[in-house]
C-alpha cells in the first residue's frame, strides 16, 4: 500500500503546505493531491509543488469536469505531465449541483453519461490516433449546434503526450462507482471505510470490471481513499477534531434527498445520525450537527488516536483493496510517524 497526501484547497489567502509536501517527497510519498471547490483551482498550486519538488507524482482530486471542456483538460493535463517530467495523474470529478449551476453557470445535466463522454474524449486527445471528432449526448466535437458558425475543424492536439495518462474519478454513489471501475484508471473515494467495503461498493466495482470486458481486475485498477488522520493521547479529542468536516459534508453539502455524502453515511449503516446531522445543519445549529457526528462513524472513515491504536487501526486498511492511501493530514511529524507505519 502506498501514501499519498491531500493538500486539498485553499481558504480566503491562498496558502500551500510546502514543507509538507516536500518532506513528503523526501521520504517517498507517492502523491501529492490538490483540490478545488469555489476558491483556488485545483491545477496552479500543483504545478507550483511540482517545480520544487522531484519524484512525487501530482495529481487533482479533483478537477471539476463541467467547469473544462474536455479538450481543455486533456491540455492542462498533456502540458503539466511533461513539465513533472511524467508525474501527473489526472483525477476528474462531477462536484454537485449546487456548485456546478450556482457557480459554473451550466446545468447538472446527466451526469454519468457526461463522465462516460468526458473520459473518452480525453482519453482519444492523449492518443493523438487521428484528429478529434465526437459525437455524443453531451459533447459534439466539432461543434454543430443551431447557433455554430460551421468552421469548425476536426484538430489533433499539437503537443505530443503520453496516450496513458492516468485518469482517477471521485465517486461515491453506486452507479458512479461503477462506471468509475469500467472506464477509470483509479478511484477517488472520499469518507471510504474499509470495513464496509464489499457492502458498500464490492458489487459495483465487479460489475464495473465485468462491463470493461478486458478482463480489468483490482491488479489493474488504484483505489486511493482519502483519510483524516488525527494522532493523539486523547481519542475522544482525535475524533472531535474530524466531526466538523463530516458534519460539513454530511449536512450541508447537497440539498436534501441530493446529497451524495448523506446517502454514504446511510449506507454505513447510519441513517438515524445522518437524518440529524443534516437537520440540524440546514437549520443552522452547525455546532450541534457537529455533536451529532458518531464516534463510530468518525473511526469507521479516519485513524485516530495514539500511535499504537493507528497501528492497529491499519490493518483494517491493509487488509482491504486499497493500493494508495491517502492522508488528510496537518503536520510534518504526523507525515512521518504515517511513513514509519506503513512504508
Amino acid at each position: 500500500m502506498r501514501l499519498g497526501i491531500m493538500a486539498g484547497y485553499s481558504g480566503a489567502r491562498m496558502e500551500l503546505p510546502l514543507e509538507l509536501v516536500q518532506e513528503a517527497d523526501r521520504l517517498g510519498v507517492y502523491v501529492v493531491w490538490t483540490a478545488e471547490a469555489y476558491g483556488s483551482d485545483a491545477v496552479t498550486p500543483l504545478a507550483w509543488m511540482g517545480a520544487r519538488t522531484e519524484r512525487i507524482h501530482l495529481g487533482t482530486a479533483i478537477m471539476q469536469m463541467p467547469a473544462r471542456t474536455p479538450a481543455n483538460t486533456a491540455m492542462t493535463a498533456i502540458t503539466l505531465d511533461q513539465l513533472s517530467g511524467g508525474r501527473f495523474l489526472l483525477g476528474l470529478g462531477l462536484s454537485g449541483p449546487q456548485v456546478v449551476e450556482g457557480w459554473h453557470g451550466v446545468p447538472y445535466g446527466k451526469p454519468l453519461n457526461r463522465t462516460r463522454e468526458y473520459v473518452q474524449i480525453v482519453r482519444a486527445i492523449f492518443k493523438r490516433e487521428k484528429p478529434l471528432e465526437f459525437e455524443g449526448d453531451t459533447y459534439q466535437i466539432p461543434y454543430r449546434g443551431a447557433d455554430a458558425t460551421g468552421l469548425g475543424k476536426p484538430l489533433k492536439s499539437t503537443l505530443h503526450g503520453r496516450a496513458d495518462i492516468p485518469i482517477y474519478l471521485a465517486a461515491i454513489g453506486p452507479k458512479n462507482v461503477q462506471l468509475c471501475a469500467e472506464i477509470a484508471d483509479g478511484w477517488l473515494p472520499i469518507f471510504f471505510s474499509p470495513e464496509h467495503y464489499e457492502a458498500a461498493y464490492g458489487e459495483q466495482i465487479a460489475a464495473g470490471f465485468a462491463a470493461a470486458g478486458n478482463g480489468k481486475s483490482l491488479a489493474d485498477f488504484d483505489i486511493a481513499p482519502s483519510v483524516g488522520v488525527m494522532i493523539g493521547d486523547e481519542l475522544e479529542s482525535c475524533w472531535n477534531a474530524l466531526k466538523p468536516m463530516l458534519a460539513l459534508y454530511i449536512g450541508g453539502m447537497g440539498a436534501k434527498g441530493r446529497n451524495f455524502y448523506n446517502d454514504l453515511a446511510v449506507r454505513y449503516g447510519f441513517e438515524a445520525a445522518a437524518a440529524q446531522i443534516q437537520e440540524l445543519y440546514l437549520s443552522g445549529q452547525r455546532a450541534e450537527a457537529v455533536g451529532a457526528v458518531p464516534n463510530e462513524l468518525v473511526d469507521a472513515v479516519s485513524l485516530c488516536g495514539p500511535k499504537e491504536r493507528i497501528r492497529e487501526r491499519l490493518a483494517l486498511w491493509k487488509a482491504s483493496p486499497v493500493t494508495t492511501l491517502n492522508l488528510m493530514l496537518y503536520d510534518v511529524e504526523t507525515l512521518r510517524t504515517m511513513c514509519e507505519l506503513v512504508l
